[in-house]
């Protein structure tokens, strides 16, 4: 039983992995950066996916029952693969050997100042939209 459940697991976080990379590599090819411009493609993505997973994991938790295969899918997987720190200390090196070292300052410091409150503000959000959802029904 643990061995099919690792395995569903596992296929969750890849299944959403896939469908998360490929919307941040779609949106970065929509919408390109300059080499020396600052990299606001991958800012809002990593941004949106931090509001994102702050409203997920509120969700997840005020719901009364959800597939545990949930959070492996949608935060690890799907939002895992559309956020890209990885991208975002490549993009920080880019701008900065473009001879633009304030504007790769100026993007690690918005991204490390935002995205945690942005976490926060999906989280509040998600919990104080449920709320009122429920307070409406239950009147």
């Amino acid at each position: 039983m643990i061995a099919g459940t690792r395995r569903a697991t596992l296929a969750a976080i890849s299944a959403g992995g896939v469908l998360g990379s490929l919307s941040r590599y779609g949106l970065g090819v929509a919408f390109p950066t300059s080499p020396g411009g600052f990299p606001w493609t991958t800012f809002a993505i990593n941004l949106l996916g931090c509001l994102l997973i702050g409203a997920l994991m509120a969700a997840i938790g005020m719901a009364g029952h959800v597939s545990p295969l949930l959070r492996p899918f949608a935060g690890v997987g799907l939002l895992g693969g559309f956020t890209t720190f990885s991208g975002y200390v490549v993009d920080i090196g880019r701008v900065a050997g473009a001879g633009r070292p304030a504007t790769a300052a100026a993007y690690l410091a918005a991204t490390v100042l935002l995205a945690v409150p942005a976490t926060f503000a999906g989280a509040a959000g998600t919990r104080a939209l449920i709320g009122v959802l429920r307070e409406r029904r239950s009147s």
